[in-house]
């Protein structure tokens, strides 16, 4: 996976990348290179994670980075980021994610996130995370950032999964990076 994300993320900054894992070694193996090659890259990492597997990912880091280079880890409980306004409200979201990387827009600091998304069931109104993922796919547009939006395949009903990959230009998929063609820019729909 990283030399083709790395690639991708040289030749062009704005990519939205749908990610469906299925093992958490393996998530942990990708979300450390991606972090680790973007670190080295220069950029910032925005991580919104799980407070349970950010230690697995800090442990595996610490492997690869220096206490210098760990400073460029922006980590951000995904909790508190996705159920800040008590629960999953995409304004809400977008309003916190904002606040987040303001200070890098207002700076000119490249970076890139990483985001563990999750709900809290599968009865939660599925259209919520499509209304987010749009605004999210407009975001990396406007400001030219890299973003991976991870998901758990056995938590994604196929109506889910036909959704992301409409808002998603590019998936990961057993490590390479391919363009969808079910993809719709928000500017396809107006």
């Amino acid at each position: 996976m990283t030399y083709i994300v790395n690639f991708l993320f040289k030749e062009q900054r704005n990519v939205h990348v749908l990610y469906s894992y299925e093992g958490m070694e393996q998530y942990i193996e990708d979300v450390v290179n991606f972090m680790h090659q973007g670190i080295l890259a220069g950029d910032f990492v925005i991580l919104i994670e799980n407070d349970q597997i950010y230690p697995l990912i800090q442990r595996e880091l610490i492997k690869h980075l220096n206490k210098d280079q760990l400073e460029f880890v922006h980590y951000v409980n995904n909790f508190d980021f996705y159920f800040s306004s008590g629960s999953y409200h995409p304004p809400a979201i977008t309003k916190y994610f904002n606040n987040i990387i303001q200070p890098y827009v207002d700076n000119n600091i490249l970076f890139r996130s990483w985001a563990y998304v999750e709900w809290s069931s599968i009865e939660e109104p599925l259209h919520l995370i499509e209304d987010f993922e749009k605004i999210v796919d407009e975001a990396v547009h406007t400001l030219s950032f890299p973003l991976i939006c991870a998901y758990e395949a056995n938590r994604m009903p196929d109506y889910l999964t036909t959704i992301l990959m409409k808002i998603h230009p590019y998936i990961l998929l057993k490590n390479n990076i391919i363009t969808t063609k079910k993809y719709q820019s928000l500017k396809d729909e107006k």
